[in-house]
């Protein structure tokens, strides 16, 4: 059965270490496949402390505010472990993640520049002639990246922050049901239709498509994901 650690680097002391131990284990939780095993994930608190070559008062700092945000929880005399979401949970973040994806593709064809559009056809270079599936694990990333990048791209700052929460489920959703069903060969085509509207600067079909490729995941994850019920 897999096991997810969270893959944490040594931080510089100084005298943000509470925020530096922070930041360094909520990158770390949202770069794990909370998903990918039935179990919720859990953290080690030595082994945290160890990696990130610090002592285990600021790891403890972090973890009581990552649980008030919801990202973690703490089971007495059992341990710490990274939140997993039942399925209409999962439902309810993919909705609104949509709207605001959506929002994002709206506000590109009115903001970014074309370099900027540019920069998302270049993603998909190395997929082209099927080669989706025979490098599943690596347009999975890709795939990650791409939804980042609209994002940013949005130059909402608050956007962003609203998104930010959200992003960790969102994430291992994707890697989880990437390889389920076509999706991934259907995804990069979605991608192109995406891309190309943005490239037109057609604001309502960019809007419009960026939603309903986010809906189709909630659709995918309604019919067939049954390991979250």
């Amino acid at each position: 059965m897999a096991s997810v650690r969270a893959a944490v680097q040594p931080i510089e002391l100084d005298f943000s270490l509470k925020d530096k131990t922070y930041e360094a284990l909520k990158r770390a939780i949202s770069e794990m496949n909370i998903y990918v095993a039935p179990e919720e994930p859990r953290l080690d608190e030595r082994q945290l402390a160890e990696d990130l070559g610090v002592s285990r008062t600021p790891v403890r700092e972090a973890i009581a505010r990552l649980e008030q945000e919801g990202f973690v929880r703490i089971a007495p005399r059992k341990g710490v472990y990274v939140v997993r979401k039942t399925k209409r949970e999962i439902l309810e973040m993919i909705t609104v993640w949509a709207a605001l994806e959506s929002m994002a593709a709206r506000l590109i064809t009115l903001h970014a520049t074309d370099s900027e559009i540019a920069t998302l056809r270049s993603l998909f270079a190395t997929f082209e002639n099927n080669q989706v599936q025979a490098k599943i694990d690596e347009y999975s990333e890709t795939n990650i990246r791409f939804h980042q990048a609209l994002l940013k791209m949005s130059h909402c700052e608050l956007l962003n922050r609203m998104t930010e929460n959200l992003f960790i489920h969102m994430r291992s959703i994707r890697m989880r049901t990437i390889a389920e069903d076509d999706r991934a060969r259907r995804s990069i085509i979605d991608h192109m239709h995406i891309i190309e509207a943005l490239e037109r600067r057609d604001t309502e079909l960019a809007e419009r498509l960026a939603r309903q490729h986010t809906l189709n995941l909630a659709a995918h994850v309604e019919r067939n994901v049954h390991y979250l019920d």
